[in-house]
């Protein structure tokens, strides 16, 4: 059984409760799971989050929806997966975090195939990335992360989750590139000015919610405008940055914010 497992939790650092921000009507969240589940070739689509309190409020609205949901660890997100993949008998599993509600179920399903066609471990789109930073899906088998779940040892490996599979020498791994790199192009929502940008994404397209990426690139070219304001944000930097260091950039821009009103 092939599972998208969506990364997703309320006490996000840098951007407190994103996943249930609001864009015309609807909170990111639903966005990124209805998109998930145009996918053709996935069986099931299950929110994979905390058993923190603060996390009921999600859990609920995405069971509203009709979705399945998985708790477990908080920080030690590698056993919350492995778990939620035991649990629900999965063979091969999608893990995309919360913070990408314009992946695209097209993408996903070309990344699914070219999955099994190459006979790998793990297949991705970002080693290296040529797609937007927001379209970022990895695919694996549950034996991967199995072994994965047992030999990793490192905080970052258990965080997360797949940097053993990633990088360890240990698996196969297939790789998707584009033709064009777009690499720089940034509809992530990691911080207040991400979700400004996301938000005239789907407020441009609206209510047309199942958009190609595609499309996305041409209104970018035609009103780059409406994309800048995140333009200062260093790909995949929360990976980089402690709990420490989230904290302080998110009271700097706090502090700059209100200064400015």
């Amino acid at each position: 059984m092939t599972i998208a497992f969506i990364q997703a939790r309320m006490g996000s650092i840098r951007l407190p409760n994103k996943v249930m921000k609001m864009i015309n009507g609807k909170p990111l969240i639903e966005y990124l799971l209805l998109r998930v589940a145009k996918a053709k070739f996935i069986d099931k689509v299950v929110l994979a989050t905390s058993v923190n309190s603060n996390n009921d409020p999600l859990v609920s609205f995405v069971n509203s929806l009709g979705f399945e949901t998985y708790r477990g660890s908080e920080l030690d997100v590698l056993s919350r997966f492995y778990e939620a993949a035991k649990f629900y008998n999965a063979t091969t599993l999608l893990r995309i975090t919360a913070d990408c509600p314009l992946v695209d179920p097209d993408l996903i399903d070309s990344l699914i195939e070219k999955y099994f066609n190459s006979g790998s471990d793990y297949a991705t789109n970002t080693l290296p990335p040529t797609y937007p930073d927001g379209l970022d899906i990895e695919v694996f088998s549950f034996q991967s992360l199995e072994r994965a779940y047992n030999e990793a040892k490192e905080p970052n490996e258990r965080e997360h989750v797949t940097p053993y599979i990633r990088f360890s020498g240990q698996f196969s791994i297939h790789n998707i590139l584009n033709k064009i790199d777009y690499s720089d192009r940034r509809w992530t929502v990691d911080e207040v000015d991400d979700f400004e940008v996301v938000s005239n994404i789907f407020q441009y397209f609206h209510p047309d919610i199942y958009f190609d990426w595609n499309n996305i690139i041409k209104i970018e070219n035609l009103q780059p405008e409406m994309f800048q304001k995140n333009k200062h944000i260093k790909r995949n930097e929360g990976a980089e940055l402690s709990d420490d260091q989230k904290h302080q950039k998110r009271d700097a821009i706090a502090i700059h914010v209100s200064k400015k009103n």
